[in-house]
């Protein structure tokens, strides 16, 4: 099977990845793959409407545009363009006819108003009445053959996908090296759940051969934690390893985090008309099979020396600095939705031996999930004090009976989110800063309409839930205070 494929199965089941869901909330995970769709529609057929305008060129031309910027990497380019084939008469007939993409993606059914719900939507209603505008629009939109893509089969039904859906889906859950011959939790390709995630592997055909454990006889004959220090010194016969380490006290750095701690990042430019490139989606493969992670940037195990928004000046790579003997002994266990809650599915794929590795310095930094959810009853999902610290003794517990002697495991609390709205509500989305009408408090009432808003506690213009939100884990507020109180 092309690699190529792999990548694309692996980024649409991640899409459809409902892991912090609980198992309760089947409706609940349909509803959010709808917000998903609603709001990646939104997101196209404004980025194709701005890249008319910016190019003064014709609807078509820019969705043309739009394509050619993807990568082949992934066949991105040509998943693209069938898409185009499939909704790009509708979308050109709609813009053209002056419908924003709210109205566009409601008439194409990407976006849908259940009974009883309220209206979502980004931009400024339109001047008619909404419901004109939809009957108005969909007598313009070529929506037959749309109606009905909700009844095609999904891509995992398909005979020849079936096992390929399994294991990327037992990948998905495990969260361990896609590529990992040897079986030891290490690899040498870079995404996946690879070397990005935790140090590389210097042979994938030996279990016994991995970062992070003890040298084997001093490494005089073979490299068997991957630090690069083996052999032995010709002048006196003293391995390297025990000449340059023995006495360091060399240790690990492992985090169990959520997506700050995996640095999750969508870069500005894959937005940003203006600035949209070949050059702005050259990333765009690597960022998919590292689910919009790049925790080779992160400030906990990030290793690259260049980042996306800064340089990197990780805790590993000082470490590292520190003590050449930790170069490569680093693990990010950590996913989007990670929380107190689901980490216990996460340390499982920890790589540590009691017996034979070195000790490892391990940070518990799960700083919002447990208060940050997409339900319109925010509060009442939020996770109790009393059975956050209930999860975080579990993983204490399973830590200490994986870590060899000598570990330290640090705690971080929660971080106060209120700085999300403090400093941005105002402030342009990228999305909305060619003509200044998309505000990131636009944006977070969007996606509450959804239910997709990744934290509704703090991403709101309530300000008294925004201070609840804060106050819960901190300082034994009531939970039975709501909102409004």
């Amino acid at each position: 099977m092309a690699p190529s494929l792999r990548l694309l199965l692996l980024f649409m089941l991640l899409l459809n990845d409902t892991s912090s869901i609980p198992n309760s909330a089947p409706k609940r995970s349909y509803d959010m793959m709808q917000g998903v769709d609603c709001v990646g529609c939104v997101l196209v057929v404004s980025v194709v409407e701005q890249l008319a305008q910016i190019h003064n060129s014709t609807v078509k031309e820019a969705l043309e545009r739009l394509c050619n910027y993807l990568p082949d990497k992934l066949q991105l380019q040509g998943i693209c363009f069938l898409i185009a084939e499939l909704y790009g008469p509708s979308i050109i007939k709609l813009l053209e006819s002056k419908f924003n993409a709210d109205v566009v993606c409601h008439s194409i059914h990407l976006c849908k108003q259940k009974a009883g719900q309220p209206l979502c939507h980004v931009y400024n209603l339109p001047k008619v009445e909404w419901n004109e505008a939809i009957k108005k629009s969909e007598r313009v939109a070529t929506t037959q053959i749309l109606k009905n893509m909700d009844r095609l089969p999904g891509i995992c039904s398909l005979p020849l996908l079936k096992k390929l859906c399994a294991k990327i889906k037992s990948f998905i859950k495990r969260h361990l090296p896609y590529e990992d011959f040897d079986g030891d939790k290490f690899s040498i390709f870079p995404t996946l759940r690879g070397y990005d995630w935790r140090g590389k592997d210097c042979n994938d055909g030996d279990a016994s051969v991995y970062p992070g454990r003890r040298p084997d006889n001093w490494d005089a004959h073979g490299d068997s934690n991957c630090n690069g220090i083996w052999g032995v010194d010709p002048k006196d016969g003293i391995p390297y390893e025990q000449k340059f380490c023995n006495g360091t006290q060399p240790k690990g750095i492992i985090l169990l985090g959520d997506s700050a701690g995996a640095h999750f990042h969508i870069p500005p430019e894959w937005i940003t008309a203006s600035k949209l490139s070949v050059e702005a989606f050259s990333n765009l493969p690597e960022a998919f099979a590292n689910e919009l992670d790049w925790p080779q940037f992160s400030s906990t195990t990030g290793f690259l020396r260049s980042t996306i928004g800064g340089w990197t000046d990780s805790l590993y790579l000082r470490l590292q600095r520190r003590n050449r003997c930790n170069h490569r002994d680093y693990q990010s266990i950590s996913k989007n939705g990670g929380s107190s809650g689901n980490i216990m599915d996460l340390v499982k794929s920890m790589a540590r031996n009691q017996q034979v590795d070195q000790p490892a310095v391990v940070f518990y930094e799960l700083i919002g999930n447990d208060v940050c959810n997409g339900y319109p009853d925010t509060v009442e999902h939020m996770t109790r004090p009393e059975e956050m610290r209930s999860n975080a003794l579990q993983t204490l517990h399973y830590l200490n009976s994986r870590l060899p002697r000598g570990s330290h495991v640090i705690l971080i609390g929660l971080a106060d989110g209120r700085f999300l709205w403090d400093n941005l509500h105002n402030q342009y989305y990228p999305l909305g800063q060619l003509n200044k009408d998309i505000t990131y408090e636009q944006l977070y009432t969007f996606l509450s309409c959804l239910q997709i808003n990744p934290c509704n506690g703090w991403m709101s213009s309530n300000g008294t839930l925004r201070n609840l939100t804060s106050a819960l884990l901190r300082s034994g507020t009531s939970w039975e205070e709501s909102p409004g109180s």
